[in-house]
């Protein structure tokens, strides 16, 4: 896929011929190959023209410029083990290329040979090894105009097809546990699956013919909505058995293989970019700024406004709808979702998003030291359920491609905030840099590289202020809920006084009298006629350093309980020691019984 998104492909069709696995299939509508340009692939296993002169020569890179396409996308593959990583999956494959305008078809045959672990290699006459056999011709083509490639694997390896067709899963599966005392419980296969073949005939599958798999669409649904319900099956996951949904709980190998091959590719997302969806107030916005030391801002978006569209923030982080990748059923996107989260307890009621962008020239160090520049744009979400937990963590694109997973550790994060960490999902979009720190397995990167530290102490710092800012909403939002329960408390022992007040007096339009708490003979008297007038420190305590919504509703309380002692005449016949201490009494014993 990577080398047909270089290719400037538009459209990528996968075949697995699953659940059986027999052969594969790849084609693409790319630039296709020359027959020179085969050759080479063929014989510079683990090289590649790419990113070199000579790859404008093979009509493999623009001319112009050896990091861009012939059509100018910016090149995600690099090091040529493409025929290493199919020489796992099979040892016989065929290659059929054309390139447009080319009156004739180049195609190839391949069969390679590994060594076996019984023992050395066997040679030829003269001692030589030989790795593999390539054979290739050219045929007619019926459409000189017609361009791209296509790659058929056949002969898949036993190994491969047991993984596929996710065996070690159904071995346990199919475990009697009255066989093992020890394992006294059942392992349930996985909620969805695309079936499987017997073991003692390969031809046939497992169950009903009409209904041996269990996939979240159907036959009907279009490539894009099977897609989404695949997505969509994992979310409902959370309102189901699994609040916390695990995809190999979820899912068989192949379904597991679909959604790490969506999150790697250049694809648009499921259900559309955090920088390009109407968010309306449907999020808390914090744009994080390029210091490590200053602190996230908070903005708005008016409703029908996106994030690109006034803050350009997005640009370069989200892909167009100019490379579709067709997997069987399934067209591929990105399975990550950010609108119409299911809703939870927590004290925060809807997701945090942060987004930021960052650029940095590494002036005054040399080139070979730095890297080169670092250009990247990032957003952070914080929600309260991520699904899968697999998208917990930091996930790195370079030019729109990642080879890694999340990694659940934010890149070593050091700072023990492992329930918050559990609800973050971070995606980094590099734009320029990073790739020479990216090892050679393309699925970890070089710590030590200055562009991953600079990334890292940005991502440390970023979540540091993620932290700052959730914790700042959940206590405003928890002030709020107390003071309005503290003003319907209030309002009740209000409304309950002065009922008491008009049910006892001969007067049915008045009302109760005025209660005042002071700080004592320094302060001005209250000229109302009828107020009761009380020292606050003999009656509330002494005053706190800071005026709290408990310490307002225990006045308004203590000032409704005066207000009903009066209508009862209670204070009446009281002297005003006598009143401080009743009142004070009637607080401390609410108060112990609070």
């Amino acid at each position: 896929m990577s080398n047909a998104y270089d290719a400037d492909a538009t459209q990528v069709v996968i075949k697995t011929d699953r659940p059986r696995f027999e052969t594969l299939s790849i084609e693409d509508d790319g630039n296709g190959m020359t027959p020179d340009a085969l050759a080479y692939l063929l014989h510079h296993i683990g090289g590649s023209a790419k990113r070199s002169l000579g790859g404008g020569d093979l009509g493999i890179t623009d001319r112009n410029d050896p990091m861009c396409s012939p059509n100018g996308r910016r090149l995600i593959g690099k090091i040529g083990i493409g025929l290493f990583s199919v020489s796992q999956l099979t040892n016989r494959f065929h290659i059929v290329t054309k390139t447009q305008g080319d009156d004739w078809l180049t195609v190839a045959s391949v069969v390679l040979r590994q060594y076996s672990d019984d023992g050395p290699p066997e040679t030829d006459d003269e001692g030589k090894y030989e790795a593999g056999l390539v054979k290739i011709w050219r045929e007619p083509a019926s459409d000189p105009e017609a361009h791209g490639t296509t790659i058929t694997l056949t002969g898949i390896r036993p190994q491969t097809r047991d993984t596929l067709r996710s065996n070690d899963i159904w071995a346990v599966v199919d475990v009697d546990p009255s066989l093992d005392p020890e394992e006294s419980r059942t392992v349930e296969p996985p909620i969805f699956h695309i079936g499987r073949v017997k073991q003692v005939d390969e031809s046939s599958l497992e169950g009903d013919p009409q209904a041996y798999d269990n996939l979240p669409w159907s036959s009907d649904d279009d490539p894009d909505a099977a897609f989404r319900k695949l997505v969509d099956a994992v979310w409902a996951q959370v309102k189901g058995k699994s609040k916390n949904p695990r995809l190999g709980d979820i899912f068989d190998y192949y379904l597991r293989m679909v959604w790490q091959l969506s999150l790697s590719i250049p694809v648009p997302y499921v259900f559309g970019s955090p920088f390009e969806l109407n968010i309306g107030d449907g999020m808390y916005l914090y744009e994080i700024p390029k210091s490590t030391k200053s602190a996230a801002q908070r903005f708005e978006l008016a409703e029908g406004k996106t994030i690109l569209g006034t803050r350009s923030i997005g640009h370069g982080a989200s892909v167009g709808d100019d490379f579709a990748v067709y997997f069987d059923d399934l067209r591929l996107t990105r399975p990550l979702k950010f609108t119409d989260l299911p809703k939870t307890t927590h004290a925060v009621p809807k997701p945090i998003l942060f987004v930021g962008r960052c650029r940095e020239e590494f002036k005054g160090i040399r080139h070979e030291l730095s890297g080169g520049s670092l250009e990247f744009k990032a957003y952070l979400i914080w929600t309260p359920k991520v699904a899968p937990t697999e998208h917990q963590g930091v996930l790195a694109r370079v030019h729109g491609s990642s080879g890694t997973p999340f990694d659940p550790t934010f890149m070593r994060y050091q700072v023990s905030e492992q329930t918050r960490l559990r609800q973050i999902t971070c995606e980094i979009f590099v734009s320029q840099g990073l790739e020479a720190a990216l090892n050679i397995d393309r699925e970890s990167f070089n710590f030590a590289h200055p562009h991953v530290v600079y990334i890292t102490q940005w991502l440390h710092a970023t979540l540091r202020r993620v932290a700052t800012a959730q914790k700042r909403i959940a206590s405003d939002i928890r002030a709020e809920r107390r003071a309005t329960d503290a003003a319907k408390t209030e309002a009740a022992v209000s409304e309950f006084a002065r009922k008491a007040w008009l049910e006892e007096s001969d007067d049915p339009g008045a009302e109760p009298p005025h209660v005042v708490f002071d700080e004592g003979p320094d302060e001005p008297l209250i000229e109302e006629p009828g107020t009761f007038r009380f020292r606050r420190e003999a009656i509330l305590g002494e005053k706190p350093a800071r005026h709290t919504v408990a310490d307002e509703t225990t006045e308004k309380q203590m000032q409704a309980l005066v207000q009903l002692l009066a209508a009862f005449d209670v204070l009446e016949y009281l002297s005003e020691q006598q009143q401080e201490r009743l009142l004070a009494g009637i607080r401390e014993i609410l108060e112990a019984r609070a």
